[in-house]
Parts: C-alpha cells; structure tokens; sequence
C-alpha cells in the first residue's frame, strides 16, 4: 500500500510557503520545538522540522502579501486550527513533522500550502557507492563505475 508522504521531503523552517489568495512566499517559523534539525549537523535553526503547530509564517505581519479575498487589501493571516495532512508516522516532540503535501486553511478563505521544502539536495560518496553498475553502465557506458568509486578519496571530492 502506497502512502501518500512517500518521496516527499520534510518542511525546514528555510522553506516558502504560498497561499492560493496571496502575492508573497514567506518562509516558515518554526515556535514548537528547537530541537530537532532535518539534514544538518550543526544545528543552524534554518534547518528546524516544521510540525503541524507551526502556523506562523516571517515575516509574521502581512506574510501573504496582498489578499485577493480582500480585494488586493494586505493579508489578515488567521490560521483554522493546525496544518491538514501532517506526516503521522514522524514526530518532533510529540507533534507530527510536515511535508510538501501537507496544508493549512485560513479562515479568511485562502488555502496555504508548501512551495518549497528547504532542504538542498547533494550527492556524496556514499550515493555513488550505492549505485549498482550494470544500471550504471547502461546509462553512463563512457565512465568506469568502479574506478571512480576507488578513487574517491577524503574531502576533495565535490559537484
């Protein structure tokens, strides 16, 4: 059975929210937790897990822009509840972590939903390691897979 969070990525507080009635993209603000961090090691809050009670936005005044609702008249952001579609088998500090599916309503009549998640994709060492060579070989012949890989060696391997 499929589940409709499958390939989809968490939500960091670095990610765009938009809304179906707006004219701008804030950026999430993470208040449930400063605890844990999807994809970084350090700890930076941009990286933050975003969960079903993050309903603010930054900047927190006008954070849509303009509402079309309201005849062009700036956002009146009012949050119904906490966000729809929460990934429920995922949770920071009891509260279940969001994904690029995952939606909040306004009581204003606007529909906010996630337009980028955040997190930045890298390939490492270990993707490469991973990757099985006769597939490798049918799609990139003119590299020798296993040669390469020999030849990753400590940090001087970058993209």
């Amino acid at each position: 059975m499929s589940n409709e969070h499958e390939n989809k990525y968490f939500i960091i507080q670095k990610g765009k929210a938009v809304c179906d009635k707006g004219t701008k993209f804030p950026n999430f603000k993470v208040n449930s937790h400063h605890k844990h961090y999807w994809n970084d090691e350090d700890g930076a809050s941009d990286y933050l897990a975003v969960t079903e009670d993050d309903i603010q936005f930054n900047p927190p005044a006008i954070p849509f822009g303009n509402c079309s609702i309201k005849n062009g008249q700036p956002c009146s952001f009012a949050p119904v509840e906490k966000w729809n579609k929460p990934y429920e088998k995922v949770k920071v500090m009891g509260k279940s972590c969001l994904t690029e599916i995952s939606e909040l309503q306004c009581a204003i009549g606007g529909k906010i939903k996630v337009l980028e998640h955040g997190q930045k994709e890298e390939l490492s060492k270990q993707n490469f390691k991973n990757v099985n060579p006769q597939i490798h070989n049918q799609i990139n012949p003119l590299v020798d897979l296993e040669e390469f890989i020999e030849n990753l060696e400590g940090d001087d391997f970058y993209f």
